[in-house]
């Protein structure tokens, strides 16, 4: 019997040793009679430390993230002050407003002016399709205008170099020019970009209404709607027979492709 108590205090003495510690003099005796509360309070310690290190870690990258943030933004001062968006929203409202208001804002905006075409549509195009992209959009203006049936001016630079030479002067020699580009009582409009947005919101109907509009499927009869013909004076060669110096000069009448503008629908 003596030895199974040896043995039995020294195996509760061995798990105090390591769950809890063992009792001394200072030590309360509620302590010492409940080994228990000891191995309890020993987990607590032992796992209150981590969760603890660990939410001050969480909460000190989270800090650092937020100083880092705003260490940026503050260093990042804007040069000037920003525009107010509702300020900006109301401005827009008022343009679109006025726009609507006025068909013709965009044309006494207009500074580019080309004398002699008071009274007309002009179109600057090409007909040629080395660029699919500017040949797609000098197509589509075309068709909007011919949706409504008026009269329309069409000059190809691709058919007649003098058009392009028109078009360079009146845009100015120093700027580049793209094709299409419109022109409307004078008034330069725009390219492909400018008539079609002024044809989604309805403004281009409200100005063509000025126009006459011509029957449905008219073809002009000279040309049919090429706006060229062949030159009647050197039959399209580009040269005429001088009997006087016997030689071939140059037809004076013909472009380079010889070619001359359609009497009955160009000008």
């Amino acid at each position: 019997m003596a030895d199974k108590t040896k043995s039995s205090s020294s195996f509760f003495n061995r798990s105090l040793t390591i769950h809890g510690h063992r009792p001394t003099d200072s030590t309360p005796k509620s302590h010492s009679l409940n080994p228990s509360l000891n191995r309890t309070t020993s987990i607590t310690k032992f796992y209150n430390p981590v969760e603890t290190v660990v939410e001050t870690s969480l909460k000190g990258k989270v800090k650092n993230l937020c100083r880092l943030f705003e260490g940026s933004k503050s260093s990042a001062k804007p040069t000037s002050t920003p525009p107010d968006p509702l300020q900006k929203q109301k401005s827009n409202k008022s343009v679109l407003s006025e726009s609507r208001l006025s068909p013709f804002l965009s044309l006494n905006n207009s500074v580019i002016r080309l004398p002699g075409t008071e009274d007309r549509i002009v179109v600057y195009f090409t007909s040629l399709r080395g660029i699919r992209r500017t040949y797609e959009d000098c197509y589509s203006v075309r068709m909007i205008f011919r949706g409504f049936r008026v009269w329309i001016d069409e000059r190809d630079v691709s058919m007649d170099s003098a058009y392009k030479k028109e078009l360079q002067i009146a845009m100015g020699e120093k700027s580049s020019v793209s094709l299409p580009q419109v022109f409307i009582m004078g008034k330069h409009v725009g390219g492909a970009d400018v008539v079609k947005s002024l044809f989604e919101i309805g403004e281009l109907a409200k100005i063509l209404k000025l126009f006459p509009v011509r029957e449905p499927g008219f073809v002009c009869r000279c040309c049919g709607d090429a706006r060229f013909i062949p030159c009647s004076n050197c039959s399209g060669s580009k040269k005429l027979y001088d009997e006087d110096e016997d030689r071939h000069k140059r037809c004076p009448e013909c472009n380079e492709n010889g070619l001359i503008r359609c009497p009955d629908c160009s000008s």
